[in-house]
């Protein structure tokens, strides 16, 4: 169990925490706990002799009593490699939320234990995120598909934990690869705006001129569909983006009602809902961490 990374509990109510006179090694922990009785559900024991803490696994002689005999001890963390966390914002439910209080509260230790919001305590064994890159366009800010995957992670219980990498391009930086004295954007939703060139905006239908679409296939078919011919344009379509080696979420408005698997990534329609992008999540966790699960 504690060879594996991302050891969390399946939930919080089954963590104990006992403070202890004795020491926290394995034969003092055994000495201490055996034979001692434990709750039905209590699986694990965070073992506090401040400023030490260690982790335990124990196992009972029943499961169904409402106590019962501890008849075994394993010591998943020792107090070296061990640190106690209080932070009231961290839902320790949530495996996402107790890796980034690891990394960032007590990086370089193999267990961490969080006291955090409701006065709930869990922990994490060898804390390695999935990292997701994250790719997006910008204006709106923040970049709604990386926003709205923060927002996922902030409460999902049933993933991995997950370290976002956002992979953001401005529309006016791709704008610039392609100088134009007119532009053609798809919209004037999220504040879109090229300074210094005419800026026309194709669902408002304006005459036709020479103007460089700054859009997608999408806005290209639209396009085609108002003024019976594609323009010239500047693809701004995550999906198209080379994505590199780590697993990958983006979007494309190609997509209209499904999200779509594609060799380790995968893409969600352009307005994304909350529900999606979970699924999409669940997706990735289980073409890249397929054995992962709560302990």
């Amino acid at each position: 169990m504690a060879t594996a990374r991302n050891v969390v509990p399946g939930a919080y109510r089954g963590v104990a925490v006992a403070s202890v006179d004795c020491g926290l090694d394995e034969a003092g922990l055994r000495g201490h706990f055996i034979g001692r009785e434990a709750y039905r559900r209590t699986r694990f024991i965070v073992v506090r002799k401040p400023p030490q803490t260690a982790i335990i696994a124990v196992q009972k002689e029943s499961s169904e009593p409402l106590f019962a005999p501890i008849t075994a001890v394993q010591l998943l963390a020792e107090p070296t490699e061990c640190a106690y966390v209080e932070d009231p914002d961290v839902d320790t439910a949530v495996p996402t939320a107790l890796a980034r209080a690891a990394l960032t509260r007590a990086n370089g230790k193999r267990g961490v234990v969080v006291e955090g919001r409701y006065g709930h305590v869990s922990f994490i064994i060898d804390p390695a995120p999935l990292r997701v890159r994250v790719q997006e366009v910008v204006p709106p800010y923040p970049a709604k598909l990386v926003d709205q995957t923060r927002r996922v992670l902030d409460t999902a219980e049933h993933l991995p934990p997950v370290e976002l990498v956002p992979d953001v391009v401005e529309l006016e930086r791709l704008a610039s690869s392609r100088p134009s004295t007119s532009y053609l954007l798809p919209c004037r939703g999220g504040g879109v705006c090229i300074d210094g060139p005419a800026t026309s905006y194709l669902d408002e239908r304006p005459e036709r001129r020479a103007w460089t679409l700054i859009g997608c296939e999408r806005s290209q078919q639209i396009h085609e569909w108002f003024y019976g011919e594609r323009a010239e344009q500047v693809d701004v379509c995550p999906r198209q983006r080379p994505g590199g080696t780590d697993a990958l979420l983006t979007k494309c408005c190609l997509l209209e009602s499904h999200i779509d698997t594609d060799g380790g990534r995968v893409i969600v329609p352009w307005g994304a809902s909350l529900a999606q992008i979970s699924e999409a999540l669940t997706a990735l966790a289980r073409e890249w961490e397929p054995t992962w699960a709560p302990v």
